[in-house]
Parts: C-alpha cells; sequence; structure tokens
C-alpha cells in the first residue's frame, strides 16, 4: 500500500469517527457548543498522539544517528590499528543502511585484529623457545599493537630462518659429538671438563646451539683430532721402523705375524707395544751391525739406482766401503739412507718418468739389435710387420716422453736454482750422450760390415768364390768327359769348378751354371767377370805346383 493511500485512510477513518461523535452526540443531546468544545478535544487529543509518535520516531533518528558515529569511531580506530584503508559508505544510503554496513565492516576488521594478536603470540612463544637454544635476541615488535601484515610476513621468515638454523646447528651438533666421542674412545680420554660433559653426557636437545657453543665443540674435535693424528704418525713411524728393521735383520715369518696384532690402532697400548718392539730390535741390530750395514748398504744402492746416481756421486758417500763395522758406521748408513730417499721420495714424479724414458729406450735399442738379425726377414705370422709398427711407436713416444722431461726438468731446475743430474749428467746431456752412442754403434757396425764385405771380395778375387749350387746337386748333374792337357775329366757338369787334389786354388768355368733347382735357362745367374790381378809371386809358385799335379791326374767334379 503506497504512503498515499495510507494518509487518505488514516484521513478517512478520522472524518468516521469525527461523523460518528456527531451522530452520537446528536442522539444524546448535546448543545452545540459543548460538541464543538468536545470536537476541539478529540483534536487536542489526535494532535498530542500524533506529537507523541513524531517525538519517539525522532528518538529514534537520534539513536540510530549515535549508533553510526559509534560505528564509525569504532572502525576509524580500527582502520587506524590494522593499518586498513579508511571505510567509506555509499552515498544516498540512509540511516539503517548506513548503520548495518558499518556494523559489518566492524565485525570483520574485529576478526582480522583477533588474528593478528593470536599469531603474533604463537610467533612469540616460538621466538622465544628459539632464542633460547640459538642464545640470539628476541624479534623486535611491540606486542601491546596489533601487528600489520608486513609485520607479521617479516616475523614469519624470521621465525622459519630460526628454525633452519636450529636444524642446521642441531645436525652439527650431532656429527661432532659422534666424531667427539669416537676420538676419546679412540684416544682412551674421559670428560674432564663440564663443557666436555655437556657434550658428551647430557641430553642432545638440552645442549645450548650458540655460535660460540659449536665454535668450542669445533675446537674440541680439532685437539682431539691432532691428537690422534699424532699418535697415528707416531704409530706409524714405529711400524716403517719396525718394518725396515724386521727386513735388515731378517725377522722371521713367525715372529712378524705374533706381532701383527699390534700393526693397526693407535691406542696408548698398541704404542707401548710399538716402542718396546722398535727398542727390542734396536738392541738386536746393535748385535748385528754387520749384516745390518749390508742390508742397508743394499738398499742405499737401490735407492741410488732409483735417482740415477753417478759413480762419482756413490763414491762421495766414503762410508759405503768402509770395512770397519760399528755404531757409528751404522748411524751414517741411516742417515745417508734418510737422506737418500727423502731425496726420491720429494721428485718421485720426475725419477719415475725419466726410469720410463730409460726402459723405452732400452726397448729401443732391443729392436734396433732385432733389425740386424738376418733371420728376422724369414718370419711367420707378420711379426717383422709388427716389430716396424712397435718401433715407429716407441719413437714417437721417446721423442714426446723426451719433450716433457725436458719442460719439466727445466722449472724444476728455475725453481730450486740447481741442475737436475741423471747419473752425473744434466739430463738433456745424458739423452745427447745415448744418441750419440747409439749413432756411433750404428757406424761401427756399418764399417765392420763393408770391412768384411771387401775382405770377402778380396778373398773371391784371389782364390775364386765358392759354388752356390749345393754339393748334392753338382754331383747328381750330367757326366761330360773332357781332356786337360790329355788327361781325362769325368764327372764334369758345365758348371762345375775344377778343384785340385789337394785343395789348393779354385778355378771357375767360363760357361754360365744351371739354375740350383732346375728352373728355365733364362732365369739363370750370369757369372760375374772380375778382372783377374796377377797373383803373387808364392802364390804363383803354388799354382805351377797344382798345374804340374793336373797334368796325369784325373780330376772329378
Amino acid at each position: 500500500m503506497r504512503r498515499s493511500e495510507v494518509l487518505a485512510e488514516a484521513v478517512s477513518c478520522l472524518n468516521r469517527a469525527l461523523s460518528a461523535l456527531g451522530d452520537i452526540w446528536e442522539e444524546i443531546g448535546i448543545p452545540e457548543e459543548l460538541r464543538v468544545e468536545r470536537t476541539g478535544a478529540v483534536k487536542k487529543h489526535v494532535k498530542n498522539l500524533l506529537d507523541m509518535m513524531v517525538a519517539e520516531e525522532e528518538h529514534l533518528k537520534e539513536q540510530l544517528l549515535k549508533s553510526v558515529a559509534a560505528y564509525r569511531k569504532e572502525l576509524d580506530g580500527l582502520c587506524t590499528e590494522l593499518q586498513a584503508e579508511p571505510f567509506q559508505t555509499e552515498e544516498g544510503s540512509t540511516i539503517l543502511q548506513m548503520m548495518k554496513d558499518l556494523h559489518t565492516h566492524v565485525e570483520v576488521l574485529l576478526k582480522q585484529k583477533k588474528d593478528r594478536k593470536r599469531e603474533l603470540k604463537a610467533l612469540r612463544e616460538q621466538d622465544k623457545n628459539l632464542c633460547d637454544i640459538l642464545c640470539v635476541s628476541n624479534f623486535s615488535i611491540d606486542d601491546s599493537a596489533v601487528p600489520s601484515l608486513d609485520e607479521l610476513d617479516r616475523y614469519r621468515r624470521h621465525v622459519a630462518s630460526l628454525s633452519a638454523e636450529k636444524e642446521r646447528r642441531q645436525e652439527e651438533f650431532v656429527s661432532i659429538k659422534r666424531q667427539v666421542i669416537l676420538c676419546m674412545a679412540e684416544l682412551e680420554h674421559s670428560p674432564d671438563t663440564s663443557f666436555e660433559r655437556d657434550v658428551v653426557c647430557e641430553d642432545e636437545e638440552a645442549f645450548c646451539l650458540s655460535t660460540d657453543n659449536i665454535a668450542n665443540l669445533q675446537s674440541l674435535l680439532q685437539q682431539l683430532e691432532a691428537r690422534r693424528a699424532l699418535n697415528e704418525a707416531m704409530c706409524a713411524e714405529l711400524r716403517s721402523r719396525i718394518t725396515e728393521l724386521w727386513e735388515r735383520l731378517q725377522v722371521p715369518n713367525e715372529e712378524r705375524e705374533a706381532f701383527a696384532v699390534h700393526m693397526t690402532g693407535s691406542k696408548a697400548k698398541t704404542r707401548e707395544a710399538l716402542k718396546l718392539e722398535v727398542e727390542r730390535l734396536e738392541e738386536l741390530k746393535l748385535q748385528n751391525i754387520k749384516s745390518v750395514v749390508q742390508a742397508i748398504r743394499a738398499e742405499l744402492a737401490e735407492y741410488w739406482d732409483k735417482c740415477f746416481y753417478s759413480q762419482q756421486q756413490r763414491d762421495a758417500f766414503g762410508p759405503y766401503y768402509d770395512e770397519d763395522y760399528t755404531e757409528a758406521l751404522l748411524q751414517l748408513h741411516d742417515t745417508e739412507v734418510g737422506k737418500v730417499k727423502s731425496y726420491y721420495e720429494t721428485h718421485k714424479e720426475l725419477f719415475e718418468a725419466v726410469q720410463k724414458w730409460e726402459e723405452n729406450w732400452k726397448l729401443f735399442l732391443e729392436l734396433e739389435r732385432k733389425t740386424a738379425d738376418p733371420s728376422r726377414f724369414a718370419n711367420r705370422g707378420g711379426s717383422l710387420l709388427k716389430e716396424e709398427k712397435q718401433r715407429a711407436k716407441l719413437q714417437k713416444a721417446l721423442s714426446k716422453l723426451q719433450e716433457e722431461l725436458e719442460s719439466r726438468i727445466q722449472a724444476w731446475e728455475q725453481e730450486r736454482e740447481e741442475p737436475f743430474l741423471v747419473k752425473g749428467q744434466q739430463f738433456m746431456e745424458y739423452v745427447t750422450e745415448q744418441w750419440q752412442l747409439y749413432h756411433m754403434e750404428k757406424e761401427k757396425e756399418k764399417q765392420e760390415r763393408h770391412l768384411k764385405k771387401s775382405r770377402q771380395i778380396e778373398t773371391e778375387m784371389m782364390y775364386g768364390s765358392t759354388p752356390r749350387t749345393p754339393i748334392k746337386r753338382r754331383l747328381l748333374g750330367p757326366h761330360t768327359p773332357g781332356k786337360l792337357n790329355g788327361t781325362s775329366l769325368s764327372t764334369a757338369t758345365p758348371n762345375s769348378t775344377i778343384r785340385s787334389a789337394f785343395g789348393a786354388t779354385l778355378f771357375h768355368s767360363p760357361t754360365s751354371r744351371l739354375p740350383p733347382s732346375g728352373g728355365k735357362l733364362g732365369q739363370a745367374r750370369t757369372p760375374i767377370r772380375v778382372a783377374a790381378k796377377p797373383p803373387r809371386p808364392r802364390h804363383r809358385e803354388r799354382n805351377k805346383e797344382n798345374q804340374s799335379q793336373l797334368n796325369g791326374t784325373t780330376l772329378s767334379a
């Protein structure tokens, strides 16, 4: 129903009431003056009633406006605390709509405030616990104020970083604690300070994971490890000395195996046993000085070979040749072995490279000697080809290794400002000398071959060459009778050699020889004619005697 209709209905009701009252008054017979008076009373009563109703609605309006103002004030305060944007009501909103909107927004902000305060309290508790464990200061924030979203986010990240740091330190503490316990067990050391007892005996969760405590814990571990390393080094030195004395004194394997239980570990009991064994072996060494010195000399010679000492360098150590075996002589040999051994170990890689070059060089010389063997050409299975490939590969390896050694030795000499000697020479001089000796040997072999060949040619020119056809083949050839100065020749082949009965001078037939294996005649080898030199007087007399013996004597091939 519309407002105008409601008003019309109210006026109609009022008119009906006044009309009814007029009818009643008329029936009663109330005079006109009283009717007017009574009508005025009715009007006054209605007016008072309407005024009262208007006053009540005005009061309601005032109350609503007060509520809106209160909500507005509370909302502004919450926006300030929560650092939120101020709330703006819609234009043209009624008082009730405005109050409803403000009330709803106030409820939302109150919930946010409550949630932030609750989260701040939880973060504060976590922060306090972590700070107590890590021994760091708390996060700076006002507990009385409502934290902003940025502050809460920073607080969350701070607590998360503290938690991660706690986990890292906890893992580090547990790891170091285990190592500390192991070191103490190996060193047979019991905790004797309050800090060591806190580390070893107390609960892991109760230990304060401060940076100072972690640093002290690391320092404790380093100290224990240093002590353990010192003990291990001492035991290793004692074991090395024991092994060395065993070898020098030729201690039986039964005694070594009986002592093997002490050859591992570094506890106090093991160290004491090692010391006692060294003392026993040292006493035994003094009782067997001669054999020990000889063993040391063998070891010293081995290290001299490894270091490529020259004979002059070896002779510089005079006690090596002393036959007066005393404790002083033993001490000198021990000192020299230690010095040479240390020198070798310091430059071990360089000496091993030189040794590799030396081995390759010897292999190269061996292959070169094989090339002079004529039997290598009668190989089967391609061994000749393999040797050639191996020789070519070895030459490349020698050249490459020589270049590498040259650069390394130059750097070594520049660093130490002293020459690197191999058998008393600088390495490149030594290599050059080896190549010169190799070429000299090759030249010597070549000259010997030429000399041998020239002697053979000279012998063949003077006495004739030996027959190339085997004897059996010549004996099985066709028989052609002939005469020489009235003497018959039997069993002579066209290519046979006439020999005197006393085996003096050999004469070649001018005819060509038959092929040795029955080949074609065209493949027969043409004899080489050598201009005959005039025979020496002694040979001339011998030839005359042979000629006289041939006359009247039958010669067989």
